[in-house]
């Protein structure tokens, strides 16, 4: 088994990236994920990577650059946060749509205004429907492995992968992180080989004008790859346990066997969350936990049957859908339910904004919430949880 070493999880990120041989880099600083590019940056100048890191201006231009650079068949890497990854806006959506495997740690913090530099999920889904592969780390070696299979994954389904983090509290944090040896890296992927790229002495074009009597099928092709991919993801994951023997699910359980009360979430809260589960089963409370690891494409399947046979859900949301009917992940959690003879009572909670601590406590309090809907149904669509009033 290889040794743990203790990192800072930006820096650990970073590493990974190295491992697996990117060719080009190109990001622009904005806290939480600095860290990872400072370190990537000070990797290639020391030739400790063989790698083109391209600084630039903007983060505009740091996803035009590995637009281009991709479409040219070189393995690229970014890293962004917030305002940052709006400011990519227009590229998120064409990376996906000329089908190239870009992959991206997108350290999450929420935007502005006010302005603000912790740690929430409103950055990520504000891209949710751009077309790119999202999977959520839920602690620092999770964070790493991800990195790995987001480049397997995106090798082999020609899409671009988001890597999501949570700013600070998972970025900054120092963790026991066990790496792959890099014989390990190199069998389990390959050097990239685009069939279709750049290249001038097979000129191609890529990008071209969509008229509207070939937009809507360029569409449907690309919804398509992206459902289509949870095959590789899966399988992906099966590949890296054989490897590694660390076991990756699209969605995780914890204590959900016979459980009459859930939670449902995504990233670094999972671990206090579970903490509540385990104090509340040694009070003979039958509670659990969903852990949503793969968020695009969406594992359908995999959550209706992760939800055993709950009489009550509670979904916690790291992000505001202003004036919607629920939060992102709750309105997603509903439609699924839709779609399944499954009918649970659904509290959606909004919270962790920014930063805010959401704790043990908190989320004991939170179930206790969950178990009231039993009883009585949610009189709002959602509700943003403990607001200062």
């Amino acid at each position: 088994m290889a040794k743990k070493i203790a990192k800072e999880v930006s820096v650990a990120v970073a590493e990974a990236v190295a491992q697996c041989n990117v060719d080009v880099i190109s990001a622009y600083p904005i806290t939480p994920q600095t860290h990872i590019v400072e370190h990537l940056a000070e990797l290639v100048n020391n030739g400790e990577l063989d790698a083109e890191y391209i600084p630039v201006e903007s983060e505009h231009a740091a996803m035009s650059a590995c637009i281009g650079a991709a479409a040219t068949g070189a393995r690229t890497f970014t890293s962004t946060s917030s305002q940052g990854l709006l400011l990519m806006y227009e590229n998120l959506y064409i990376a996906p749509a000329l089908r190239l495997p870009i992959v991206m740690a997108l350290v999450n913090r929420s935007v502005s205004a006010p302005i603000s530099i912790w740690n929430d999920h409103s950055d990520v889904m504000s891209m949710r429907d751009a077309g790119w592969i999202h999977t959520f780390a839920e602690n620092g070696q999770e964070a790493v492995d991800l990195i790995y299979h987001a480049y397997k994954v995106a090798e082999k389904t020609l899409l671009p992968v988001a890597v999501n983090i949570d700013g600070f509290i998972l970025s900054h944090v120092v963790e026991p992180i066990e790496f792959l040896d890099q014989t390990l890296v190199d069998k389990y992927l390959p050097p990239l080989k685009m069939k279709y790229k750049l290249d001038p002495k097979k000129p191609i074009t890529i990008g071209a004008i969509g008229v509207p009597e070939i937009y809507t099928e360029a569409k449907k092709a690309e919804d398509e790859a992206l459902k289509a991919s949870y095959k590789t993801i899966v399988q992906a994951w099966k590949d890296f346990e054989k490897l590694t023997g660390r076991k990756y699910l699209p969605v995780e359980t914890y204590q959900m066997e016979d459980a009459e009360v859930g939670l449902v979430i995504m990233g670094s809260l999972a671990e206090n969350a579970m903490n509540a589960v385990d104090l509340l089963r040694a009070k003979g409370k039958k509670v659990g936990l969903v852990r949503i690891r793969l968020w695009r494409p969406f594992p359908l399947k995999d959550f209706i049957k992760a939800i055993g046979k709950v009489k009550a859900l509670c979904v916690v949301d790291r992000a505001v859908s202003h004036a919607a009917t629920g939060g992102p992940v709750g309105i997603e959690v509903r439609s699924a339910l839709y779609q399944s003879n499954k009918r649970p009572r659904v509290l959606n909670l909004i919270a962790g904004l920014s930063g805010r601590d959401v704790t043990k406590e908190d989320f004991v309090e939170i179930f206790e919430k969950t178990f009231e809907t039993l009883a009585k149904k949610p009189s709002t669509p959602y509700e943003i949880y403990g607001v200062k009033e």
